[in-house]
């Protein structure tokens, strides 16, 4: 079979997941799955109070919508990320989407065609990769140091006249690197001196260590002639299976976006963007109480690994959802990884997943989904890391 899916590589969450097949995990030692970023508990009880009561009285929420997306929704979005970010975003600078990843395909497709370029800093998110794959549009690995912050110098000397953007994540994933917003303003001047876009996927703002707007690049009155902005919900309100994201964006390049939405899903998910807007207007306490919540098992597992460093382990990024990991033994991380959940019980994803093939970094790193633990399992995944051998 040939196709345009041939180009990129299998999903690696579901790569990782085989090597369960065959694996039994005694009650003493259940598995402890910290592969993928995603809440593994339901919305609060008030919001799926909230969203009965829509499918019960809102006949509209089961038929088509807007291609993107609900007013109502649009403009809250708007006014509140203008308040977050101290800047001037209107309604008509924002669209929904069916996810996050929708809106970076999206994207992608109302900027490229077949030969473009677009620069991802590494290690990547292997969805982003994949769907350039798909897309004949090239990735331009923008490789980091020690400090997983990518280089703007750097990234100016990979820029062709093919190039269309660059594509940052902050905080990231799957480093958990957050990243300052003097960097961020760096690749937002560059990106604008060289006629290019700023793609900046704010997935997991909301549990960003640092308190306030992470940047400043929407005070920018200009800030729409490089600036495409990207959010989920999924992690905010727990609304993965609803599928909701947006992107905040000039309002001709939302034109392009709504021929990709038309064509794809014809319009975003009616019942999970009724939840993104109650989420918006009644949540702020609560999502203030998960950030917390995620604050406390970054600072678990920071101290977990303070213990590991005898050991050679290392702790190379965090935050967020993830630790990015260098693994301490002479095998290289996808056997490493595939032998802890034979012999300690624990799935988690080897770097090479998230890096190219000449980027040998990838076999001496791992990364861990933590946010997907309490504090007790944190605990508990770090003791059987230290019984770990090779």
């Amino acid at each position: 079979m040939t196709g345009r899916t041939n180009a990129t590589f299998a999903p690696p969450i579901i790569a990782a997941s085989r090597w369960l097949d065959g694996v039994t995990f005694p009650p003493e030692r259940p598995l402890i799955n910290v592969s993928q970023a995603a809440p593994v508990a339901p919305p609060p009880r008030a919001l799926r109070e909230a969203l009965a009561e829509v499918v019960l009285t809102h006949d509209a929420a089961h038929l088509y919508g807007p291609d993107l997306g609900l007013p109502e929704l649009r403009a809250e979005l708007a006014q509140k990320w203008s308040r977050l970010y101290g800047g001037t975003i209107a309604a008509q600078d924002v669209a929904i989407t069916a996810g996050c990843n929708q809106a970076f395909a999206a994207v992608v497709d109302a900027l490229t065609v077949e030969g473009d370029e677009v620069i991802l800093p590494t290690p990547w998110y292997f969805n982003h990769k994949m769907y350039l794959d798909m897309s004949g549009v090239r990735a331009l690995p923008l490789f980091t140091g020690p400090d997983l912050l990518p280089d703007p110098v750097r990234a100016e000397a990979l820029i062709t006249p093919r190039t269309r953007a660059i594509a940052l994540v902050s905080p990231n994933n799957p480093a958990g690197v957050e990243y300052p917003a003097e960097l961020i303003a760096a690749f937002m001047a560059l990106a604008r001196s060289r006629g290019i876009k700023l793609i900046l996927d704010e997935t997991y703002r909301d549990f960003d260590s640092r308190s306030g707007a992470p940047h400043d690049l929407f005070t920018d009155p200009d800030w729409r002639d490089t600036l495409i902005h990207l959010y989920s919900f999924s992690k905010a309100f727990r609304l993965t299976g609803h599928r909701v994201g947006a992107i905040i964006a000039d309002p001709p390049l939302l034109s392009e976006v709504e021929k990709f939405i038309d064509s794809v899903t014809i319009c975003p998910n009616q019942l999970g963007q009724h939840a993104a807007l109650w989420g918006l207007r009644h949540l702020d306490d609560w999502l203030a109480g998960e950030r917390q919540e995620i604050l406390t098992r970054r600072a678990a597992i920071a101290r977990g690994f303070d213990r590991l460093a005898a050991q050679g382990w290392q702790m190379r990024g965090l935050g967020a959802y993830f630790a990015y990991v260098q693994h301490p033994f002479d095998a290289p991380a996808d056997e490493v990884a595939q032998r802890l959940v034979r012999e300690a019980g624990i799935l988690l994803l080897p770097a090479t997943m998230f890096v190219p093939p000449e980027d040998t970094s990838g076999a001496r790193h791992l990364r861990i989904a933590f946010a997907n633990l309490d504090s007790a399992g944190i605990e508990t995944m770090v003791n059987r890391l230290s019984g770990f051998a090779i």
